[in-house]
C-alpha cells in the first residue's frame, strides 16, 4: 500500500509540473524523471514536487529536469518574496543551521552570494581556506567530511579537483554542494537558467552558443541544457574542446530529449541564429603559466558586435565573471543585450534555493514559471 501511495503521489507531481513546461508535447513528458521513484529521489508528501532533501549537488548530470526546475522555481519564489514583497521573517528557513564553506580557490560571487543568502535564510557559516586547514593533507578528505558533518548541516566546497569533492561527499553524512571544481560549476548554470527564464519567459527551444574554452561552465551547461529542450552550439579552438566523456553524455541527453549539440572551431558558425551567446575566461585559475599560448589559440574568439550580429536580433549575452577585455568588447558587455549583472545577482537566489531545498521540502507560494 505504501508503494501504491508513493506511485500515486508521483503521478500527481508529473501532472503538476507539466504545467510549468512549454509545448503541447511537454518537455517534462519527454524528459526522463531521472529516478524519481528510486529510494533516494522521492516525492514530497505535502508540496507536490520532487524532493531533493539530503541530496548532494556535485553536478547537474544526475539531476532530472523536474528537480532542476523545482530548484529554479524555488529561487524565483525566494527572489520575489524577499526582493519584491520585502518578506523577511517568514523565509528564515535555515534558522539555527550552519554551513562549512571550503574554498581552495578564491571567489567573489560564490562566497558573497552564499554568505549573504544564508544570512537571509537565518543560517550562519564557517569560512575555511588553505590557511585554516589543508584539505587532504593532515587528514583524509573522507575523514574531514565526516568530522564536519558533526558540526554543520551542509558543506559548500570550491575545490581544485572534482574527485576531491566526490570523496568529501562520500565521507560526509550531510549534503555537499559544489562551489566549483575543474570539471563542473552547477551553481552558475542555475543562475544562468533563472536569468534566461526571467528574460525570455521560457527556456524551451532556445539555442545557446558557447564561444570559448571547453571548461567547467560549458561542461555544466552540457549536463543540463538538453533536459530543458535547449540546443547547444559549442565553439572552441582545436585542442580546447570539452571533455570527451562529458561530450558523450551530452550526446545521449540530446538524443533522449530531441535536442541538438553542435561542436565547431568557428565562433561565427556557433553564433549563427543563436538566442544566447555565452563566453567565459580563457585562462582559469591555475592556468596562468599558459596565458601566452592561450591568448594566441583564442585569437578570433572575442565576442564583439560583429559576432553578436550573427545571432538573432533579440539575442542576449552572458558571462559568469570576472571578465577580461580580450573575451568580450565593452560594446557588447555594457550593452542592453548583456544580462551579466542580473546573472550575477541570481547567483544569490539560486544558491539560496539549493541550500533551502537540500535541507527541507520548500513549498513555493508563487506560481511555477514556464520553463
Amino acid at each position: 500500500m505504501a508503494s501504491l501511495g508513493l506511485f500515486r503521489r508521483c503521478n500527481r507531481v508529473s501532472s503538476f509540473l507539466c504545467q510549468g513546461f512549454k509545448g503541447t508535447d511537454s518537455l517534462f513528458a519527454r524528459c526522463r524523471i531521472g529516478g524519481i521513484l528510486s529510494s533516494k529521489r522521492h516525492c514530497s508528501e505535502s508540496g507536490g514536487f520532487p524532493s531533493v532533501v539530503g541530496h548532494d549537488l556535485l553536478t547537474l548530470k544526475d539531476f532530472s529536469n523536474s528537480e532542476i526546475g523545482y530548484l529554479l522555481w524555488s529561487a524565483a519564489d525566494l527572489k520575489k518574496r524577499i526582493k519584491i514583497d520585502k518578506e523577511f521573517q517568514n523565509v528564515r528557513l535555515l534558522e539555527g543551521k550552519s554551513a562549512a564553506l571550503i574554498f581552495q580557490k578564491r571567489s567573489t560571487r560564490t562566497r558573497v552570494s552564499t554568505e549573504t543568502g544564508l544570512a537571509l535564510l537565518g543560517g550562519n557559516c564557517v569560512f575555511l581556506t588553505d590557511s585554516d586547514f589543508h584539505l587532504g593533507v593532515n587528514e583524509s578528505i573522507r575523514d574531514t567530511g565526516r568530522v564536519l558533518s558533526g558540526y554543520c548541516d551542509f558543506i559548500l566546497a570550491r575545490v581544485n579537483r572534482q574527485k576531491d569533492l566526490e570523496v568529501l561527499a562520500e565521507g560526509a553524512t550531510i549534503p555537499v554542494i559544489s562551489g566549483l571544481s575543474e570539471m563542473y560549476h552547477p551553481l552558475q548554470i542555475l543562475a544562468d537558467f533563472l536569468t534566461l527564464q526571467e528574460h525570455f519567459g521560457s527556456l524551451y527551444g532556445r539555442t545557446i552558443a558557447w564561444v570559448g574554452d571547453g571548461n567547467n561552465i560549458i561542461h555544466s551547461l552540457m549536463m543540463a541544457a538538453p533536459k530543458f529542450g535547449i540546443h547547444l552550439n559549442i565553439a572552441t579552438p582545436k585542442g580546447y574542446e570539452p571533455d570527451a566523456e562529458i561530450s558523450k553524455i551530452c550526446q545521449r541527453f540530446t538524443e533522449e530529449n530531441k535536442t541538438s549539440v553542435n561542436f565547431t572551431d568557428d565562433p561565427r558558425e556557433a553564433c549563427s541564429n543563436a538566442d544566447v551567446v555565452v563566453t567565459d575566461t580563457w585562462i582559469s585559475m591555475g592556468q596562468e603559466e599558459e596565458k601566452a599560448a592561450r591568448l594566441k589559440s583564442f585569437s578570433g574568439y572575442q565576442v564583439d558586435t560583429k559576432l553578436m550580429s550573427l545571432a538573432k536580433e533579440e539575442a542576449v549575452f552572458l558571462h559568469c565573471l570576472p571578465r577580461k577585455p580580450e573575451e568580450v568588447t565593452d560594446e557588447v558587455f555594457q550593452s542592453e543585450r548583456s544580462l551579466v549583472w542580473q546573472e550575477a545577482e541570481n547567483r544569490k537566489w539560486t544558491v539560496m534555493a539549493v541550500m533551502a531545498c537540500l535541507m527541507e521540502d520548500y513549498s513555493p507560494i508563487h506560481p511555477m514559471p514556464e520553463f
